[in-house]
């Protein structure tokens, strides 16, 4: 017994070393996720790009609009997460490469595709898009969350956080999306500190030319569409970005 007493101690310790060395890396691999979620860049709410989801004529395709891009990233995953009509969530991911580049699109299928066979999940009416900025070696810079809502045969969209809401004067069968677009146009006028609601955007897959109100819960409601900011409703618009502020825009 004395003369395999040092193989088994030898045995003993390998089996000590393999054991710690698993638990340490599964603490590792725990925490590292979390570390890199609490190193983002806080990114002030002017350096924010401006992202649009607007939907096909058929509500099969979202196109993914990212405007204004002025963070110092190399490259961004996005990614699309929706519920069908069973309740089961299904994403739609992506990777852009930002090399000289302020803006990208990206067309996003409601559905999937194989051998050029097309499936079309109908009935989506809420969803989510995740944008990470990363550098060069692959480390989060920066994330952004939006959630967004789509919305047909209605005369009533509003927001997921129901601090916007817009009224048509009749239903119609194209389809809108609602959805906060994280940052706002350029030229927004006033200080980015006087917002106190929103943006929020307004996209949709074709002409709005029906709108008989729209309204945020708190300061003084306006929105950016045609190209300029005005609380008027306006005469007709495809897309719109929708704030509250604490004192008129000028």
């Amino acid at each position: 017994m004395k003369k395999f007493l040092p193989l088994i101690l030898l045995l003993v310790g390998v089996v000590v070393v393999v054991v710690v060395f698993f638990v340490v890396k599964g603490k590792k691999d725990a925490v590292e996720p979390e570390d890199e979620e609490t190193a983002l860049l806080n990114v002030v709410l002017a350096d924010r790009p401006v992202v649009s989801l607007t939907p096909s004529e058929d509500g099969h395709y979202l196109n993914l609009k990212v405007e204004k891009i002025v963070i110092n990233a190399e490259s961004v995953d996005y990614e699309l997460l929706y519920k069908n009509t069973e309740g089961t969530t299904l994403g739609v991911p992506g990777m852009q490469n930002l090399d000289g580049i302020d803006s990208f699109e990206a067309e996003l299928l409601l559905g999937s595709e194989s051998s050029g066979k097309f499936r079309y999940d109908e009935g989506v009416e809420e969803g989510s898009m995740t944008l990470r900025f990363r550098n060069s070696e692959g480390k989060l810079l920066a994330k952004f969350e939006s959630e967004f809502r789509l919305f047909s045969e209605t005369s009533e969209l509003s927001s997921s956080d129901g601090k916007f809401k817009m009224v048509l004067s009749n239903d119609t069968k194209d389809f809108y999306v609602v959805m906060h677009s994280v940052g706002v146009p350029d030229d927004f006028p006033n200080s980015h500190d006087d917002i106190l609601v929103g943006p929020y955007g307004v996209f949709a897959s074709d002409l709005v030319d029906n709108v008989e109100s729209f309204e945020v819960t708190e300061g003084s409601t306006f929105g950016f569409f045609n190209d300029k900011w005005t609380n008027e409703l306006p005469s007709n618009f495809d897309s719109g970005i929708f704030l509250g502020t604490k004192s008129p825009i000028s």
